[in-house]
């Protein structure tokens, strides 16, 4: 692997921008750090620390980096459709759309997939042995949830072409018609009490931030400072004086979380970020020139994916096996408990690793193979179905979890009761459909 690496740190062409694979590789650490820290496992379950310690709620106004991540997805999805579209001059848009998806989908799914299977088949084994219960059951429930963000990164995938035009027409304006959105939406669920209102922002909140992306690729986020500084105020001015809470992640409890669904807050957090990371561009260009740092990047970027897939499976690893151990667990937020803290981190850390090292296969990218004849007609429609698939399925399995596979559990996806098969049959089911438009008529 070692080799590899340096082989492909070192073909970088100059005109790549290193410090996006930086941010995109931080914002994954900082969410795995986040989980591993913020945890409150005891027992008796799974609490939240920031639940326990409420003055520590602050820190999510620096810990909460999805937005990055979703920047820098913007970004990248830009910078590939319009690489596509220059390889293929003739190609019909459904051919292009559908080789896109199929493109961004396939290093996304493969290892989410395996995930997926290994995972099902251990809840499976668990619950004919007639397991489930205790810590065992609250992992098996528990260590889908971060698909939630599987199933956002599809949709953005989905709607890069349209919005990557709608950009191209109005700019900054094609954003601010989705914050716009956001607001609305806000406004409806709040101030007239609209239901069901408040999961469209789902869809505006996170690709309005996907549309700073678009800005960032054409060189259009000139001031970086003013973004920051306008978010930052836009965000203390909403939970001052909102309905907004304090955390920008959800709470036990609280009747209204910034991220299930997200808010204009969680918005206006994202400028913040995005302004923020934006100004430390030029000193980390820098340091991404010494070929060392680079090739850290690299080789982290190479199984970012599977170490975000299998951190909770490590982490909930740790924590049975002090269990097994009889290593008494301490009450969250004491003194022992933090003591606990840099142990149980590092050992979470190596078993991580040790995850990574079994399953990083599945992250590489495919073999390219012989390209056949463009896709027909009608591709586009398939693949754009395929990915809808894809994206209901990994949200339905965030939600509903392992736990209670022989007892047919299901959770509600917009409104419709999903149960684990179901949601499985319907990732791989949409996958398909993706790769069989993406490869045209004439690919075996």
């Amino acid at each position: 692997m070692g080799s590899r690496v340096r082989e492909l740190a070192g073909a970088t062409p100059a005109t790549r921008d290193r410090y996006v694979d930086l941010l995109r590789v931080a914002s994954l650490a900082a969410v795995v750090l986040g989980h591993w820290l913020m945890a409150a496992v005891t027992p008796d379950g799974v609490g939240n620390l920031l639940a326990v310690v409420p003055a520590l709620q602050p820190l999510t106004w620096l810990l909460q980096v999805m937005p990055v991540f979703f920047f820098v997805g913007g970004f990248s999805h830009a910078l590939s459709y319009r690489s596509l579209l220059r390889k293929r001059p003739g190609g019909s848009d459904d051919s292009v759309y559908s080789a896109f998806l199929r493109a961004r989908l396939q290093r996304l799914l493969r290892p989410t997939t395996v995930f997926v299977l290994v995972w099902g088949a251990a809840a499976l084994l668990v619950q004919l042995l007639g397991g489930g219960g205790g810590l065992t059951g609250v992992t098996l429930r528990m260590v889908t949830q971060p698909l939630w963000f599987i199933g956002i990164y599809l949709a953005m995938v989905a709607f890069t072409p349209p919005l990557l035009r709608l950009h191209e027409r109005y700019g900054w304006g094609a954003f601010a018609a989705l914050a716009g959105a956001a607001a609305a939406v806000d406004v409806l669920r709040f101030a007239a009490g609209v239901p069901y209102v408040e999961f469209l922002n789902f869809a505006f909140v996170w690709l309005a931030v996907h549309q700073l992306g678009f800005l960032r690729a054409d060189g259009r986020v000139r001031r970086p400072a003013l973004l920051a500084g306008a978010g930052l105020a836009a965000a203390c001015a909403l939970v001052a004086f909102g309905p907004y809470p304090l955390s920008m992640v959800g709470m036990p409890g609280e009747k209204v979380s910034n991220m299930a669904p997200p808010t204009l807050a969680l918005l206006a957090h994202g400028l913040w970020l995005v302004g923020a990371v934006e100004l430390l561009r030029a000193p980390a260009a820098r340091l991404l020139e010494r070929p060392r740092v680079w090739r850290t990047v690299v080789a982290a970027n190479g199984v970012a994916m599977t170490a975000f897939l299998w951190h909770l499976t490590a982490m909930f690893g740790v924590y049975g096996a002090l269990l097994a151990l009889d290593v008494p667990l301490p009450a969250p937020a004491s003194a022992a408990w933090w003591a606990q803290v840099p142990v149980r981190i590092a050992c979470a850390a190596a078993l991580t690793a040790a995850l990574v090292a079994a399953f990083r296969t599945f992250e590489r990218p495919a073999a390219p193979k012989a390209p056949g004849r463009p896709a027909a007609s009608g591709g586009g429609p398939l693949a754009a179905l395929g990915a809808t698939l894809c994206l209901l399925g990994v949200l339905g399995l965030s939600m509903v979890g392992f736990n209670g596979l022989l007892d047919g559990r299901t959770a509600l996806l917009i409104a419709i009761p999903v149960s684990a098969p179901a949601a499985v049959a319907m990732t791989l089911g949409g996958w398909l459909l993706v790769e069989r438009a993406g490869r045209g008529r004439g690919a075996r």
